[in-house]
Order: structure tokens, then sequence, then C-alpha cells
């Protein structure tokens, strides 16, 4: 252990600034999976480790407990516990687009099984942790877009190698509209999560002490030195990486990332630097989250992310779990055409104009999806449209091929307009344009994103 009293308060100060930018996207990550993986009381609980919840209906208003929801793509979550032994996916053929992402303890991925990495087929891939039972040595880090090639041994498609013995998994599988439900449901069922030894039909390895898992109260210890009496915990299932040796090795100085740090026992003047600490972290994350809403920077591979903490912590805060811009690239309007910001339908009924060639080049589809402010949430609404895009039936084109989508609180009367309606609240909203497999013009800024025009004063 270390002995925080020969540290001076300055270097314990700035430590702990570090550590909570590092640490904030663990415990927000410890969040969702105490609700899903560990608390049985939890409305959201999955079931424990190893088993997949399955969004089977497209989001709709009443689903508050995920925000800015993208409604195209109900979500498959389970979490892993590789400490023990590997676990294998299995994956049916797709005849639609979809997404099997794989997280490190701290939201980096691991690596991505889908249509745009691994293809439509059917597939089997292992997800080892860094102390891999099944014998074969931890994997270097690296930018894992996709898994690692199988090879023959033991008949897998690809081994997706993490960092951390916990590991979550967020799918994603396209679902075309209400009446799609029930193809969506038979595909979802074929996500199959299973022990490499049951897969193998072999005894299974000597169980792993169940952790006392700290509970997760509320929000409020992301301020306080609680904060690294659960960073301390979620310590003990990540390894020391050689780019993080540094941090961890001051943060050992401390006494967290032993497993049995007390703030009690720490020296008054230690825990008021550590606080101040907790207090500079938030500040600079506030800043950097104040910046915009360019999220190209918050999601990626650990080699994508780098050192960029503070990044990795604005996405972990604002957008938990989005997927990387070659996975699909999102935007949305701060303002409309004459800079009124927030957009309010109270006020306006607006366009949004998409020229002549000028539809979001995606491989896969493109979706606009509308939520109301501030709580970012779908929209309440008679048509029960929540979102619009080129997979939307019944869009009118122009005869040179552009397309106006409107968006307003009413149902505009000409039928053309009504096809391409996004209905919007009764106040404040905002848009977000996805775009699934976004093409080079996309990714490189040729493609630009067409304004969001007034088209006249609301009139009630």
């Amino acid at each position: 252990m270390g002995n925080p009293a020969l540290v001076d308060p300055a270097t314990i100060r700035e430590t702990a600034a570090e550590a909570w930018i590092w640490g904030c996207a663990l415990l927000e990550n410890y969040r969702i999976m105490y609700a899903q993986a560990v608390d049985d009381a939890d409305p959201r609980f999955v079931g424990g480790f190893g088993v997949f919840r399955h969004y089977r209906n497209p989001f709709a208003p009443a689903d508050v407990d995920l925000v800015a929801t993208g409604s195209d793509t109900p979500y498959s979550c389970a979490w892993l516990d590789l400490r023990a032994e590997p676990w294998v996916l299995e994956v049916p053929a797709m005849d639609r687009y979809y997404v099997l992402a794989v997280h490190d303890l701290d939201t980096s991925y691991v690596g991505f099984i889908g249509s745009r990495t691994t293809g439509q087929a059917a597939g089997r891939y292992l997800i080892t942790g860094p102390h891999a039972a099944d014998g074969s040595p931890p994997g270097p880090v690296g930018d894992h877009q996709g898994p690692e090639p199988g090879g023959d041994r033991q008949g897998f498609d690809g081994v997706l190698r993490a960092d951390t013995e916990l590991v979550g998994i967020l799918g994603r599988t396209y679902l075309a509209g209400p009446q799609d439900a029930p193809e969506l449901q038979k595909l979802q069922a074929q996500y199959l999560l299973t022990p490499l030894s049951a897969h193998l039909g072999t005894p299974p390895p000597p169980a792993r002490p169940e952790p006392h898992w700290p509970v997760w109260r509320n929000a409020e210890v992301l301020e306080t030195l609680e904060f690294f009496v659960l960073l301390d915990f979620l310590l003990g299932f990540f390894p020391v990486l050689p780019t993080e040796a540094g941090l961890r090795n001051r943060l050992s100085e401390l006494d967290v990332g032993a497993g049995d740090f007390e703030p009690a026992a720490l020296p008054l003047d230690v825990r008021e630097a550590m606080l101040q600490g907790i207090a500079d972290g938030r500040a600079r994350l506030a800043a950097e989250t104040a910046k915009g809403p360019d999220s190209t920077a918050w999601f990626g591979t650990r080699a994508q992310l780098g050192s960029d903490y503070l990044a990795r912590a604005v996405g972990a805060r604002q957008g938990r779990y989005g997927l990387p811009v070659e996975e699909v690239w999102c935007t949305d309007w701060l303002a409309d055409d004459q800079g009124n910001s927030p957009l309010d339908a109270a006020a306006h009924r607006y366009t949004l104009d998409f020229p002549a060639g000028q539809l979001p080049p995606a491989r896969f589809f493109w979706s606009v999806a509308m939520y109301r402010l501030p709580e970012r949430l779908l929209v309440p609404n008679p048509a029960g449209r929540h979102t619009i895009g080129s997979h939307t039936p019944g869009l009118v084109y122009g005869k040179d091929g552009s397309l106006t989508l409107f968006l307003r609180r009413e149902r505009p009367t000409d039928p053309a307009e009504a096809a391409n309606w996004l209905p919007a609240p009764g106040g404040p909203f905002t848009i977000v344009l996805r775009v699934y497999g976004p093409e080079p013009p996309v990714l490189d800024g040729r493609w630009q994103l067409p304004q969001l025009n007034i088209q006249e004063p609301q009139v009630d």
C-alpha cells in the first residue's frame, strides 16, 4: 500500500482530478451494469450475467429509462463475467442491418460483430478476458474494429479479446416498423450466449467467488469520496494497461486499487485534496461538454480513443454506448435557418429539405428522429411516428429525387406533405440524424447537412 501522508496536497489534488476523469466512464458503466446484471429488484434487471434482454418492439414515448434512443434499432443487452472462462456468442444469418458491440468496463469497445464488420452470415465468436482460461495468451491492446480471425481453433469465426474481466454487449437490430416486430423477435432469439465449457461439452472450471457488489445508490456518488470507493472495487476487474500504469501507480499511493480503500482512514488534508480534485475533474468535464454536441471523438475502441479520457467521459455522461462514426454517424440541429435556438414547434413549422442527389449517403439506411426537450425522449403523437427516413414506406419525393420532410405539431392537410410528416411536440425539441454505415462523403465532410428551415409561423 502507499502512504498518502507522504504525497503533497497539490499532487494528490491533480491525481484525484485525472483519476475522476479517467474513472468516470467506469462508474457510469457500473451504474447500468448494477441495475441490469446485479440488482434483481431493479425493473431493468436482465437476469444476471450471460443473459440477453431484448427490446422486442420499437421504442415508444413511455420508454423513459433510455434517452435519445434510435427507434429503428431496438436493443439487445447482456453482461459477461470472464473471470472463470470465455463465453461464446452465436448469431444467425441476417437479412438486415445489425451490430453487437462488445465493450470493456471503461466503455472502450473491444470489437463489433455485425453487418459492417463480419457480414450477414451466421457466426460463432469467442469473447475472452485478459486472463483467458482457454490457454490462449492475452491479446495486445489493439484497434479491434471486428473480431480477430478465429482460424480453425475450436471452430470459431473470430475472437474478441477484452482488457477487463467484466464486459457488456449492446446490440442493435434493424426494425422496419411495428409490423416487422415478429421477425425481429425471431432473430433476437437466435443471439445465443454460452460459457465455453458448455459449448465444448467439457467440465466447467472452478467458479470464481461472487463479488460483494457495492450498491449503486444515486449519481451523487460521483461528487464524493465514495467515487473512489467504487473505483477501487472496479479496478479489481481491470488489469493495469501499460498506457495507464503511471496513473494507476499514483492511485495506489492513495490506496486506491487494492480493493480496501477507506476514505475515513485518510488524513483530513488528504481527503480535502481529493475532494478538490473531484471538483476540478467535474469542472473540466463541464467545460468540455459545453463545447458542443460533436460526438465523433466520444466513442470507439481503445486505440481510437487513445489517452483522451476527457472525451470518453463526455461520451459516458452524454450518450452512453454510442457507436463510433464508421458504424453510425449522428448529428442534430441546434438552431433553425434564422438562428433560433432551441427549436420550438409551438412557435414555428419547419421543413428539412434534401436537394436532389443530396440524401444522406448510407451503406445501410438513414433516419431522422424527433425528441422533446429537455428530456430528449420520444414525442407522443396520434400517428405513432417517431422517426422518418430511407426506410419509411410511402415517402413522396420530388420529380428530381429531392425530399422535403415536414416537422410540425399538426398533420399537414396535403397528402404528400402528410406522407413526409415527422410529428413535433408542442414546445422545444431536437431532431437527430443517424446514418448507418456512412459512406466516405459523410465521414470526410464532402456531404453537407441541410438547414432546418422555418416554413411559416405556427398558428393555433
